[in-house]
């Protein structure tokens, strides 16, 4: 039985992981080394979870702690 694509994210969800604004989120998401959108629902364009998670660790700088 097929369980699908796993957990999926829309912006909401991926602005708020990254800690920016919406705006924000939109400019990142044009950079040819963001993931593609897993689907399209009704002008929402949804990810992968995965697919971002991945990305994050690659191409974002840990944010600095109130340690550092």
């Amino acid at each position: 039985m097929d369980r699908g694509p796993g957990d999926l994210m829309g912006p909401y969800e991926i602005a708020q992981r990254l800690g920016v604004t919406r705006s924000r989120f939109q400019q990142i998401v044009n950079r040819p080394t963001f993931p593609k959108p897993y689907r399209e629902l009704r002008g929402m364009k949804v990810w992968l979870a995965e697919d971002v998670e991945a990305w994050i660790k690659e191409y974002r700088q840990p944010r600095p702690t109130d340690e550092d």
